[in-house]
């Protein structure tokens, strides 16, 4: 029994060797281009988690850097933190635009899907897929101190149930 957990172990120690030396690889290339001014603005790679209603983490990147085994890859859009609260009506979206005057963000919506993007100086994009199907037409967006929140009613709203009385034979 102690040489299976043994041979378990050595792969599970290759495994986080291989993993620290393609973080290890991509930090060099990271910097190397860096020092030579190939970027020439800020890079941005975060996440967030947080738990859905069913308990399963969900996990959101943005920035504009996306962490790939060949080595970074960096976008020219940043994709911006975005927070997504479904409640009992509708879905708000906040997203985080800091430096973007309101004249410069475009945001448009299916049933499905909210789209983010932004020009100028400061440009971010952003994909949403939403958790529920919503009415695209009924979407209200505000913005303010480079916060966008943008609200959007159900297609099919939670309404309480009320139970029916049974007879008892």
């Amino acid at each position: 029994m102690s040489d299976i957990f043994d041979d378990w172990f050595k792969r599970m120690r290759r495994f986080m060797d291989e993993i620290d030396r393609m973080f290890d690889e991509m930090f060099r290339e990271f910097t190397r281009e860096y020092r030579r001014g190939g970027y020439g603005r800020p890079l941005v790679y975060g996440f967030s988690i947080t738990y859905g209603p069913d308990g399963r983490p969900i996990i959101r990147e943005f920035g504009n850097v996306k962490p790939s085994y060949r080595g970074p890859i960096i976008r020219e859009e940043t994709e911006p933190y975005v927070d997504i609260i479904e409640e009992e009506d509708t879905i708000k979206v906040i997203a985080e635009l800091p430096g973007v005057d309101k004249k410069d963000i475009e945001v448009s919506a299916t049933e499905d899907l909210l789209v983010i993007s932004t020009r100028g100086p400061r440009r971010y994009y952003k994909e949403v897929k939403l958790p529920a199907r919503v009415r695209p037409e009924t979407a209200k967006a505000k913005y303010k101190n480079g916060v966008l929140e943008v609200t959007l009613e159900k297609v099919e709203k939670k309404h309480p149930r009320k139970g029916v009385k049974i007879n008892i034979e």
